[in-house]
């Protein structure tokens, strides 16, 4: 029942926030990319790996502003400062910060900060360019950014279904043992079909839904095995407990975390 509630709640939330846009979406993204991060952190504090925790909130914050702003060199700028600023911490605090320290907090900024400005690129993508749909005139961003959403749910519904009904055969079972290669063609078969029936209503062609939807069906399972590897390796069942009967933000994010970044280079390279 818990996550029933928690589901249902969740999707009134990020319609209202979707469809508002500016400053409220994009304040939301940030806060749940600081609440992944510290999910992170506090993952890798079961091996006994602790991560710079301040200078990660930092570098994930500037990095949704780079994104807010839309200036992909300031983002290579950042990540290089950022690699170089952690490393030389390897070599200054050496006894309490060492090369595994230094390389698990990178990997994390990115992997977090990366991941979610996508959020922030795709929702905003050319808000000169509307589209009519049932929901009334929507940015080309807004709509491609509500088919990821609904396409990866689709993903994970079917495949629980489909794997929890006909699955045989595992999928990765040293990563994820309950997963099964028929829940995941079952996902993928999911995904393309919501996307299709979605596009229609943001009058999207045939072709792209069909395509996107694929896409999401391949990407979000491999963001959904990524984190459960890292679950694997810290030993924890759940990222967090933020969210009741859903885990923690890692745990809802993770295949959205591929999926969008996934889609806005799609759109990009074969719509706009």
């Amino acid at each position: 029942m818990k996550r029933v509630v928690t589901a249902l709640v969740g999707a009134l939330a990020a319609g209202y926030i979707i469809n508002y846009g500016q400053w409220v979406y994009a304040s939301t993204v940030a806060i749940l990319a600081l609440l992944a991060w510290r999910e992170f952190c506090q993952m890798f504090s079961k091996k006994k790996i602790i991560l710079w925790n301040g200078i990660g909130s930092l570098g994930i914050l500037i990095l949704l502003g780079c994104a807010w702003f839309g200036n992909s060199q300031e983002i290579i700028m950042l990540v290089f400062a950022m690699t170089l600023f952690i490393l030389v911490r390897t070599v200054v605090f050496p006894n309490s910060f060492n090369i595994v320290n230094a390389s698990v907090t990178l990997l994390g900024i990115l992997y977090i900060g990366l991941s979610f400005s996508y959020l922030l690129l795709l929702r905003f993508t050319d808000a000169s360019n509307v589209i009519s749909s049932i929901f009334g005139n929507l940015t080309i961003g807004t709509a491609f950014l509500w088919v990821t959403f609904l396409g990866t749910w689709a993903n994970d519904t079917f495949a629980f279904f489909v794997g929890s009904h006909f699955g045989r055969h595992k999928l990765c079972p040293q990563v994820s043992p309950g997963k099964t290669i028929e829940g995941a063609i079952g996902g993928v078969i999911g995904s393309t079909l919501i996307v299709c029936i979605a596009g229609s209503f943001f009058n999207l062609s045939f072709l792209h839904s069909l395509i996107v939807g694929l896409f999401i069906g391949i990407v979000g399972p491999l963001g959904d095995l990524t984190e459960s590897a890292i679950k694997r390796f810290t030993g924890v069942k759940d990222s967090g407990n933020l969210l009741p009967g859903h885990g923690g933000v890692l745990d809802r994010f993770d295949s959205i975390m591929f999926a969008v970044p996934t889609v806005y280079y799609y759109l990009h390279a074969f719509i706009l």
